[in-house]
């Protein structure tokens, strides 16, 4: 018999499973649509990993909490989250009614770790393992419930429960790293939101409502990256999401985002989406790449990727065979120029990557965007590491030695929030990282260790190059959709559109700056995660400037939204 929960969400009740995500009950039950905005435009999920704040609700009275962040463990109550409306007063405790004056706000806890490492992805796993075996006291911050980072993702239901489908090798993998970690003796924080980090190397977490400093002897960041938008007509719609979001909702809670999605975007991920939700019974419209198909101009690269991680080559083969089986249509050379809504679903768009509107439409539930990625080095920009910008990736990449320190000394960085590298480089990478800080710290590695050290070593080169071949297969001349003007939105959070930005660069204001202030494009939750990437192409293409570390939004604290009861040391643990 399959155990749920029952919420309720706007008087209705809905039965969750154990463990998912209230993003994944209110999707699987249809809900889509999560919020309005200020302007009463609908949102829904679109990031799913805590990034865009787009999926807030109210829960329990407690408005702006994040639908995709939140674990059903209880019945709780649920509403959609409703720009400005009147929330109950807050005592002197932080919760409930009240009018009591405030007193001081306690000084938040101070924890000094010997290595702390921030996020739990397979970077910061490998790392933490290797400096901990070493004989380091280790401790991990990550804001999410489980480790694994988005890569290794644990399913978080029941898999005895009716209907679920047990973890595979990449979850079972996953898995065995993270108990290895718990076995060594590395402590993990789960639910920490780091919301600060100050010179030379201090950061501030709330933790389930509390305020801890943390003041290493060394660090390690490891945060991982988050998928681009993609700013065309209709991007903001519910049932619009990034390839991340969906996957996460399956892996994770086994629930499919609808039953007919359009996946698009560059890269593999998109592939393995496709793979996955046809396993769990939807159906695929089709896969748009706006790469070009492989062929002769490829050979070299696709060689180059099977004598560097044939089993890499294997799992994406065997990904590409699943949908061909399934009849899922290919379609390269293509991206998404405009989404409508259709009644109940979405009407989508297609265009060449050289500008040629397509005539077709395609009518799905779901819309699955994956045009890449943008390192989350807020943490590393904020305590003053140096970047250089990555001209063929377009985005900053964090400066580091071969062992992965920073400009900044006892601060490391490894994985993709240096710059894109993929899973297994940042597993390889951990170890190497992992081996530079016990040193630093004075630490002795065994011969094991050594070992293990250098054949890590050997394996990350081996995924550089594969990494390096396989986005020389995926190369595009990717260019903004020319439908990215008028009232398409640049800046979801704020609502600002790309005819706003326009009236704004004709009034003659020529940097970032300028612009934010005049209409407070990147002044919205995401902290211009979404858009500033864009404005600063815009404006340097414009002005003629490159972009460089200097040209983009500054980094600022807190780097992610946090309550200012929480700020106040009065947040709630629940």
């Amino acid at each position: 018999m399959t155990h749920t929960i029952p919420i309720q969400f706007d008087g209705e009740t809905l039965h969750a499973r154990p463990g998912e995500s209230l993003a994944a009950t209110l999707i699987a039950h249809g809900v889509r649509s999560f919020r309005t905005t200020v302007s009463g435009q609908p949102r829904g999920v679109f990031c799913g990993m805590g990034v865009c704040q787009d999926c807030l609700v109210e829960i329990d009275g407690v408005a702006n909490r994040r639908a995709c962040m939140t674990k059903i463990e209880k019945p709780i109550t649920v509403h959609r989250g409703e720009h400005a409306r009147p929330l109950p007063p807050v005592s002197a405790s932080g919760s409930g009614s009240g009018s009591g004056s405030y007193v001081a706000a306690p000084e938040p806890e101070v924890r000094e770790p010997e290595l702390l490492v921030i996020g739990a992805g397979p970077g910061g796993l490998s790392a933490a393992l290797f400096a901990q075996r070493a004989g380091v006291q280790v401790t991990v911050l990550d804001e999410r419930g489980q480790a694994g980072g988005q890569y290794y993702k644990q399913l978080g239901v029941s898999d005895s429960e009716q209907g679920v489908a047990p973890p595979d090798a990449q979850h079972l993998r996953g898995a065995a790293l993270i108990e290895a970690a718990r076995k060594a003796g590395v402590q993990f924080i789960h639910d920490a939101l780091v919301w600060g980090a100050f010179e030379p190397k201090e950061f501030i977490a709330t933790v389930r409502g509390r305020s801890i400093r943390f003041r290493p002897a060394a660090c390690i960041v490891a945060t991982g990256a988050y998928e681009r938008g993609w700013q065309v007509p209709g991007w903001t719609l519910p049932g619009v999401m990034t390839t991340g979001a969906a996957q996460t909702l399956w892996r994770t809670s086994r629930r499919l985002p609808a039953k007919r999605v359009l996946i698009a975007g560059n890269g593999p991920l998109n592939l393995q989406l496709a793979a996955e939700l046809l396993s769990g019974g939807a159906e695929v419209a089709a896969v748009v790449e706006a790469a070009p198909r492989p062929g002769l101009a490829t050979l070299g690269a696709l060689v180059t990727m099977s004598l560097a991680a044939p089993g890499l080559v294997a799992e994406g083969i065997g990904y590409s065979r699943t949908t061909k089986r399934k009849g899922v249509r290919m379609i390269n050379d293509t991206v998404i120029e405009a989404i409508e809504k259709n009644g109940a679903g979405l009407s989508v768009t297609l265009a060449r990557v050289s500008g040629e509107t397509l005539s077709q439409r395609i009518d799905v539930d779901v819309v699955c965007l994956g045009y890449g990625f943008e390192p989350a080095n807020e943490l590393l920009r904020a305590l003053g590491c140096t970047h250089d910008f990555d001209t063929h990736r377009r985005q900053l990449a964090t400066r580091r030695d071969d062992t992965g320190l920073t400009s900044v000394a006892g601060v490391y960085a490894l994985g993709d929030c240096t710059g894109l590298g993929g899973a297994k480089a940042a597993l390889a990478e951990g170890s190497v990282v992992g081996a530079s800080v016990v040193a630093s710290l004075g630490h002795a590695l065994g011969g094991s260790l050594i070992g293990e050290r250098d054949h890590a070593a050997a394996e990350l080169a081996k995924q550089r190059r594969f990494q390096q071949a396989l986005w020389t297969v995926y190369a595009t001349p990717l260019k903004a959709p020319k439908e990215r003007c008028g009232n398409t939105v640049i800046c979801r959070c704020e609502e600002v559109t790309f005819g706003e930005l326009d009236a704004a660069l004709d009034e003659g204001l020529s940097t970032v700056g300028a612009i934010k202030r005049r209409t407070r494009i990147g002044m919205g939750r995401c902290q211009g995660r979404y858009c500033a990437s864009v404005l600063d192409e815009i404006v340097c293409e414009r002005f003629g400037r490159s972009r460089d570390e200097m040209s983009g939004f500054a980094p600022r604290v807190p780097v992610k939204p946090v309550s200012i009861a929480e700020l106040a040391g009065y947040g709630s643990d629940s």
